[in-house]
């Protein structure tokens, strides 16, 4: 800050020269400047702090600033003699806030300003005028102190004085100023050089903090109100005594008693807007916001608000920054007034969206971004606005009342409105209101935008892992399915847990739960991959050991960053049987239907996919109708602080709780659960949950039929007969005649690639009609175009045509060819 004043400035307006002069001289007052850290130590020491206090740079840098600048005491509020002590009206220590040391010492929120007396090192006591601003915002300033030297006023020229006290700032040519403005950026990062000039003006004029920073935006805190500069009580009684003399009675501003009033009102209305700022914001949920501005400003400042805001802002959506027109549609978020209950419901309710005419108050406000006072409402207006409202008239509730419209901006971006309305018999809006609502919506504006935007990114975090998860039936072959996918509390609404239940040949179902290790968009990412290769695996039928053992060597390919665990089920409704693999996660419950009791399946454990090199073992369990699988994350079953055995015992005993239907059965586990980690002290779940429950019913053997053919032509129309007389006796005479066509073509084609061993034929009656019919050849056959002069290549188009579902597999003989036929509805 010295180098810019010592370079750019001319050798006799130097802000080191010392002297004072009157306003048109050349000397000038030196201005320190002190930055204090987060840690109380200077960070910042100009050349006129040098000068001031007289200790260099090397000597202040990284000293404590109570132990560097210790306050010896006040000097007398109000001198006897007012010639020794021309000093402004800042001379008396009338600033508000606490006292210097008290400003050093961290004890400072707001700003303050003052006069005192310093003990500084090698100059005994030096006499200053302070003005001190604490700096809010990520970097590791904390506070901004400017001083200047009490005695180097003691003049008989009144402009000096003016230049000391708080409207010096607007004598452009005082370098102190001009090098403050020059060099605020250097201490305060991302500021340009006009914005900084205009700060340094506002702060020497009115001794209150300029700016709150965020990461993202700069809100003006204490506007220019457009209150005259205090000049000093000499100056005052000297142009009051002139005017006096000349017969002209003396104006208001001249008046001691005036101006102690005007200043109240300035601080008063600083107050209010501290006092607003510490009530909103107390959460990130939009709707409560909203509600907080809205009680925040009445009574005291209004007796109507109403609030409006964009309709992609009430949805959680992004939108065009650009400017609002005549067709975007303002929802109607909230109404706060002081009115008799019920009398503003009816007229304008809340949730109403509705668009504004270019001719009203409301769209100049939305598409300058700047305030709209209307002193008072005439009846032209009140009828203009009235209009806008369809059969209802709302000119009683507003004709004759103060009206201001303050935009809530926030990036650029108009967000909404605000209509503060004031009752007839209460003072009208006036300018300083207007700036004091434009503060107060640019303060509501940013708060708002941090909602918006975190409803935004919840609800995009939303729709991805929900487009991640599956949407499984509850019901598929033999059995009955509820899933329950909670995210973690803490750490995002995207991570990598996941289930999936995948249909299979031959009436199975493969269940699947799997873990990514980490949270957020990367983990989610591997999940998907994952997931997407499961299925994949899935459909071509292969066991589960081998099936992970490619899903660990495809996690190897995908990166060394993250592991995942799985959990792979396969269910055979036919068989009664389960066949599982595991890969690290936490082991499957399993209730049985005979005793309710649940009991943790004893699985080889296996390692995480991405190891590599791992075997994975396969283990198979009977299973009867009516038994209960239960497959879950860590993320239910952990609890901080205790053994994982603790959840896993919570998670037998919860999943054989009698439950009237699968949905309260996982309701119950996932209670359960919560209870158990809260009675642990774990507080809020950090951790992704995924929970897959299955309630096993099986296929009795009254609804399966097989035959063995002999590969040969004749045993075709053995088959249809077979069908025909099956599906009789199932009752289901509609579907024979698409049956009898579809296997007529599968068994003809077994029969003609079948090499030696029998062809399998088999119906299933579940929640469809399934029928397989299996060869000893392992070329699966595909779907092609028979051209007119073919004989063959016409029966898979046929089966594609008539089935409802149809595909082929390879099996450890050969393939199979299946196809399904919806079931017709049961009277």
């Amino acid at each position: 800050m010295d180098r810019g004043t010592e370079r750019d400035a001319p050798p006799d307006r130097r802000a080191g020269d010392g002297a004072a002069t009157g306003q048109d001289g050349a000397g000038r007052i030196p201005l320190a400047v002190v930055v204090v850290d987060r840690e109380g130590l200077v960070s910042h020491w100009s050349r006129g702090a040098r000068r001031l206090f007289s200790l260099t740079k090397e000597e202040a840098l990284g000293r404590p600033a109570v132990d560097l600048l210790p306050v010896s005491g006040a000097l007398p509020e109000e001198p006897e003699d007012e010639e020794a002590a021309p000093y402004g009206t800042y001379a008396a220590c009338d600033g508000p806030g606490p006292g210097f040391g008290a400003s050093l010492g961290g004890g400072l929120s707001y700003p303050a300003a003052g006069r005192a007396r310093l003990a500084a090192d090698g100059a005994g006591r030096v006499d200053v005028l302070w003005w001190a601003y604490p700096l809010v915002g990520p970097g590791s300033e904390r506070l901004l102190v400017l001083a200047a030297d009490a005695d180097g006023l003691r003049t008989d020229g009144a402009g000096v004085s003016e230049r000391i006290t708080p409207g010096f700032a607007l004598h452009t040519d005082f370098p102190g100023a001009e090098d403050l403005a020059r060099r605020l950026p250097e201490i305060l990062p991302g500021m340009s050089v006009g914005d900084s000039t205009r700060i340094v003006g506002q702060v020497l004029e009115l001794g209150y903090p300029i700016l709150e920073f965020s990461q993202n935006d700069r809100v003006p805190v204490t506007p220019d109100w457009g209150v005259p500069r205090r000049a000093g009580r000499r100056e005052r009684r000297e142009r009051a005594a002139r005017v006096s003399a000349a017969g002209e009675p003396v104006p208001e501003e001249l008046r001691d008693e005036g101006e102690d009033l005007e200043y109240a009102a300035v601080r008063e209305r600083l107050e209010f807007l501290n006092e607003v700022s510490s009530r909103i914001g107390t959460s990130l949920d939009l709707a409560r916001t909203v509600v907080e501005v809205s009680k925040a400003v009445v009574p005291r400042f209004t007796d109507v608000a109403g609030t409006y805001l964009r309709e992609q802002v009430v949805s959680g959506e992004g939108f065009d920054e650009g400017v609002p027109d005549t067709t975007t549609l303002w929802h109607r978020v909230a109404l706060e007034h002081t009115d008799e209950p019920g009398r503003w419901d009816d007229v304008v309710p809340v949730g109403e969206a509705m668009s504004f005419p270019a001719h009203t108050p409301f769209f100049r406000c939305m598409t300058t971004g700047e305030p709209v006072l209307v002193p008072r409402i005439s009846e032209e207006m009140g009828h203009a606005i009235a209009s806008q409202f369809e059969k209802r008239d709302i000119r009683p509730l507003i004709t004759g009342r103060s009206m201001l419209v303050v935009p809530l901006k926030a990036r650029h971006a108009v967000l909404g409105f605000m209509i503060l309305l004031r009752h007839p018999e209460r003072q009208v809006f006036d300018d300083m209101d207007r700036v004091t609502g434009a503060e107060l919506a640019a303060r509501a504006g940013l708060v708002l935008d941090n909602a918006r935007m975190y409803t935004y990114q919840e609800n995009v975090a939303e729709t991805l892992q929900d487009s991640m998860l599956p949407h499984i039936p509850p019901r598929m072959a033999g059995c009955d399915i509820a899933t329950r996918y909670l995210p973690g509390t803490l750490l995002g609404r995207v991570g990598g847990d996941w289930f999936d239940a995948v249909k299979l040949p031959g009436a199975r179902t493969a269940f699947v739960v799997g873990d990514v290790m980490g949270h957020g968009l990367n983990s989610a990412a591997m999940m998907g991959q994952l997931r997407t290769a499961v299925q994949t695996m899935a459909a071509l039928d292969l066991p589960p050991a081998q099936l992970l053992r490619n899903l660990d060597d495809l996690a190897q390919r995908l990166g060394d960053t993250h592991l995942a665990t799985c959990l792979y089920a396969v269910y055979d409704p036919i068989a009664g049987e389960l066949s599982l693999a595991n890969a690290g996660h936490v082991p499957p419950v399993l209730v049985r239907a005979a005793d309710g009791r649940g009991e943790l399946l004893d699985l080889p454990t296996g390692a995480p996919v991405g190891v590599g090199k791992v075997p994975f073992e396969a283990v198979r369990v009977p299973v009867e109708p009516g038994d209960r699988l239960v497959m879950c994350t860590d993320g239910l079953v952990e609890v901080r602080g205790e053994d994982i055995g603790v959840g896993l015992a919570a998670l037998c005993e919860s999943a054989a709780h009698p439950a009237a239907s699968m949905d309260d059965a996982c309701d119950t586990i996932v209670r359960a659960l919560a209870a158990t980690s809260s009675e642990a002290g774990r507080g809020d779940r950090k951790d992704d949950v995924a929970l897959l429950m299955a309630r096993l019913g099986g296929i009795g053997p009254e609804d399966v039929a097989e035959w063995r053919l002999v590969p040969e032509p004749s045993e075709v129309g053995r088959a249809r007969t077979a069908v025909r007389e099956q599906l009789y006796d199932w009752g289901l005479p509609k579907l024979v005649d698409s049956a009898e066509l579809m296997v007529g073509e599968l068994v003809t084609n077994a029969v003609l690639h079948s090499h030696a061993r029998p062809v399998a034929l088999r119906l299933v009656r579940g929640d469809t009609l399934l029928c397989e019919v299996e060869d000893d050849d392992h070329e699966l056959p595909t779907l092609v175009d028979a051209r007119p002069e073919d004989e063959s290549g016409r029966g898979l188009r046929v089966v594609s045509t008539l089935a409802r579902q149809w595909g082929t597999s390879r099996t450890t003989a050969g393939k199979s060819v299946w196809f399904e036929l919806t079931l017709p509805r049961r009277r």
